[in-house]
């Protein structure tokens, strides 16, 4: 018997697939890609005798045929999911299909798109001295979300936040964070097809943000940044010289 690997491959661009997945595409004889999401060069290593298939208009019926096809005959596959396949993937219910069928599988992480949004505009999510904590969310709209789960009660905490799968509601999201009490000054990034070569980071504040979006056109595949530490000035402690940890002592100079 063959085995499926459920592979990240990340916000968009190529190189940012992990070389374990790399990796494997080269090694698969089926490449099941999401096509609407994954672009075709972060499979383009895969083996020329290799059957590739773009999954964008299958089914789940469709997809577990055809990966038990190639399983069942002791070959490698390569399920590509774009970003990481923990967020907001659809790996559970695949998993659950292989494991009643008795094919061994494994994942294989990615760059979730909120970390490659950050870097693209040398962000940080967390600050020393305040904000300690990323919340990684969604609005509610065809799934739903729970009400505890809401951004309005998401936003009482203060914390920094990386708002997926709302584009197309950007005022919503204004609103409930306003609601809870994030200040209007917050700052805010906005992130348009990260990865791709026509990427863009915009930023803005709380109370703009939906007028940011729209002025951009950022109807979809957009991240929402909230990041209430961004502007301040408070340093790690990491590296000061006065400070001692296990591998280094305090220096009094």
């Amino acid at each position: 018997m063959g085995k499926v690997y459920f592979i990240g491959a990340g916000p968009g661009d190529p190189e940012l697939i992990t070389v374990k997945g790399q990796r494997i595409i080269r090694e698969a004889g089926l490449v099941l890609y999401a096509g609407s999401l994954v672009p075709e060069a972060a499979i383009a290593e895969a083996r020329q005798d290799a059957r590739i298939e773009n999954s964008a208009s299958m089914s789940l019926e469709e997809t577990d045929r055809i990966m038990q096809e190639h399983a069942s005959k002791g070959e490698i596959v390569a399920r590509v999911h774009t970003g990481d396949p923990a967020l907001y993937g659809a790996v559970q219910e695949q998993a659950r299909l292989l494991r009643e069928a008795g094919i061994e599988y494994e994942v294989i992480p990615g760059v979730t798109s909120a970390c490659a949004a950050a870097a693209a505009s040398s962000a940080s999510f967390t600050v020393p001295g305040g904000t300690q904590t990323l919340i990684l969310t969604r609005m509610a709209g065809r799934t739903p979300v729970p009400e505890s789960e809401s951004l309005q009660k998401l936003a009482e905490h203060n914390s920094a936040m990386a708002i997926y799968l709302s584009a197309g509601n950007p005022m919503g999201i204004q609103e409930q964070l306003l609601a809870g009490g994030m200040e209007p000054s917050t700052p805010v990034i906005l992130s348009y097809r990260i990865g791709w070569p026509e990427e863009k980071s915009v930023p803005t504040t709380l109370e703009k943000l939906a007028e940011t979006a729209e002025q951009n056109n950022f109807t979809r595949q957009t991240i929402f940044l909230i990041l209430p530490g961004k502007d301040s000035d408070s340093e790690s402690l990491l590296y000061d010289s006065g400070f001692s940890h296990m591998f280094r002592k305090e220096s009094n100079s």
